[in-house]
């Protein structure tokens, strides 16, 4: 049997062991600032021979030149036609759903003209470059490009640079051919924190972008929060998190299983499963306990639970709902009769999965809205990852000689009050006698 914690919100002590459990130090340790740090600083000295030098050492490759680390396109139309009719024919749909919920999220330009001719608004246009992480080797997710590199090109970004790294040689078609459906623009086979390095500052091959997305490992997050601000970043993001509310009438198999496709990310995901019902609690448990065996990553989803799993009793469906709310998760899965109207009382969630069939891993892959979340209670702040993401706003402000006359008196009054003459004097010379 599992040794998953168990909370009950009338205890006087449920929200002291929440925070515990909810706690989540994801600052690297000095060892891994240090050498993220210096791998920063040499690849923006060094360029290319720096990533092709950390490339060989980190990946176990054997390349002299950053020449044979680029992927040309061809391979990656090579892979698209490689794999099976079926897996092609899947990420085809993922896409084409990824890219129709996108293409909602578009923001356009607008401005409004004053009485006296003034006209003010805000023009949107999309990022130049962006360089695009995908984990490579074993642990591939072609998901990752599509959900990173489809709302990039519907946002209408001109180039888009992928890095993967391929420990070893080896590549993943899977992730290639995402890559091609995506239309990605240029690919590298190079991974860590020396690709983030080149993405961020450029190198003689690799051109500098804009901004960096995509998920990675400790290596990699500490290098995107230390290149925020040469470029912009997605998020920093932590373990995977599920927060299932259930009113006790699901398939007590179901939510298990939607608790273990979390936990079998890795051992620090988190899976959470609230419930104003004691005895459907308890049914539940037994599933864990019981399906836990046909798991090929078993191990991984026992020590994920048994290190930040919770099963929590509460006194009724409001309560479930203020504990959702209060743990701000990744994914919120609603397994309840009216989930529709259970949403509206959610304050903060990266994404909501509503009612008994609507089961989270359909978000993962193909449902549209994107995977890219807010992890660690950052839902309370931030938002998912989409089109807006790769659009920027600029205002616009264009006066007319009336405007700027009646403007300028208001400029004039508050510049010299902060003792900023040169300020004044600008609008004052546009005020009509």
């Amino acid at each position: 049997m599992l040794n998953i914690t168990e909370l009950n919100t009338t205890a006087s002590d449920f929200w002291t062991k929440l925070d515990a459990m909810l706690a989540w130090d994801s600052v690297s340790d000095d060892a891994v600032f240090n050498t993220v740090n210096g791998i920063l600083k040499d690849v923006r000295k060094r360029g290319d021979d720096a990533v092709v030098e950390y490339t060989n050492r980190f990946d176990r490759m054997n390349v002299g030149s950053m020449a044979e680390l680029e992927i040309p396109l061809v391979r990656l139309q090579q892979a698209l036609e490689n794999i099976t009719p079926e897996q092609r024919s899947a990420l085809e749909q993922a896409a084409a759903r990824i890219k129709a919920y996108a293409e909602r999220q578009k923001m356009d330009s607008w401005s409004y003209t004053e009485a006296d001719g003034t006209l003010l608004g805000q023009q949107v246009t999309a990022l130049d470059r962006v360089g695009l992480y995908v984990p490579g080797g074993k642990a591939a997710y072609p998901s990752s490009v599509l959900m990173n590199a489809v709302p990039a090109k519907v946002a209408g970004v001109p180039e888009l640079i992928m890095v993967v790294p391929t420990p070893a040689g080896e590549v993943n078609e899977l992730v290639l051919a995402a890559a091609a459906i995506s239309n990605v623009d240029r690919v590298f086979a190079i991974g860590g924190a020396q690709a983030v390095a080149a993405l961020a500052y450029g190198t003689q091959t690799v051109p500098q972008v804009d901004k960096v997305v995509g998920p990675g490992n400790i290596y990699v997050a500490t290098a995107k929060r230390m290149v925020y601000g040469a470029v912009g970043i997605d998020m920093i993001a932590g373990p995977s998190e599920i927060l299932v509310v259930c009113d006790g009438k699901t398939n007590p198999d179901w939510i298990a299983m939607d608790l273990f496709s979390q936990a079998e990310h890795d051992e620090d995901a988190q899976s959470i499963l609230v419930c104003p019902d004691a005895e459907f609690v308890a049914q539940v448990k037994a599933s864990i306990d019981r399906l836990v065996e046909e798991m090929p990553r078993k191990e991984i989803i026992r020590k994920s639970l048994e290190g930040r799993g919770a099963l929590i009793v509460a006194q009724d469906m409001d309560e479930a709902v203020k504990v959702a709310n209060y743990i701000a998760p990744e994914h919120l899965e609603l397994s309840v009769e009216n989930p529709r109207e259970l949403a509206k009382q959610i304050r903060h969630a990266g994404a909501i999965f509503m009612g008994r069939y609507t089961a989270e891993a359909l978000g993962d892959y193909c449902a549209g809205p994107n995977h890219v979340l807010p992890t660690s209670r950052t839902a309370r702040f931030s938002s998912p990852l989409g089109v807006y993401d790769f659009q920027k706003r600029s205002s616009l402000i264009d006066c007319s000689a009336e405007g700027a006359s009646e403007l300028g008196k208001i400029a004039s009054i508050l510049a010299h009050g902060e003792g900023l003459t040169a300020h004044a004097r600008s609008a004052e010379y546009r005020i009509k006698d």
